[in-house]
């Protein structure tokens, strides 16, 4: 099972070293330079980059599966913390994860950041114990997506119910069905 993890980072050594950590952990990256960069790329489209009431959703034309989104703290424009409150504000984006780096060690930033949805804080410079820490909630981020899947194709035919080797309707398949 492949992740994709978009990784958002002003500082462009702070990216290298997250794309290798990423990479070595055989994950798919997709590295941009800016908070805007990143709500481009999930399809939110913010018309003055700053107003969080003119938030749009224009997932139609761009549909990358992410399952998981790390990003700085402090970038220009758009920050790491603004970045978390549109994804959590969004319908289609509120449930993927999302990692907040920083190398400032500020108390009142981290828990702002945790309370407001972000899972963890990651204290620059990230290292690969940091990126260990992810698999976990890559896989309930996973989980949670195909459950949303389950829910909307909720009601199968009774044929696709059936199991091939007998007649009889199998039991979590019928549990779906109701």
């Amino acid at each position: 099972m492949e992740f994709h993890v978009l990784a958002v980072d002003d500082s462009i050594i702070d990216r290298k070293l997250i794309e290798r950590l990423l990479k070595t952990s055989s994950y798919q990256v997709t590295v941009v330079e800016s908070g805007v960069k990143a709500l481009e790329f999930l399809g939110l489209v913010d018309d003055e980059n700053t107003n969080s009431n003119c938030i749009s959703t224009n997932r139609s034309t761009h549909h990358v599966e992410v399952n998981l989104i790390i990003t700085d703290y402090s970038m220009p424009s758009v920050t790491g913390y603004d970045l978390l409150r549109k994804i959590k504000d969004s319908a289609s984006l509120k449930d993927i994860p999302v990692v907040i780096m920083s190398s400032e060690n500020i108390p009142s930033r981290i828990n702002s950041c945790l309370e407001h949805g972000a899972e963890e804080f990651f204290l620059k410079p990230v290292q690969q114990s940091d990126v260990n820490k992810l698999r976990p909630h890559l896989m309930r981020g996973k989980c949670r997506t195909q459950n949303q899947q389950n829910n909307i194709n909720k009601r199968k035919p009774l044929e696709e119910c059936l199991s091939p080797d007998r007649t009889r309707t199998r039991f979590n398949d019928l549990a779906l069905v109701q």
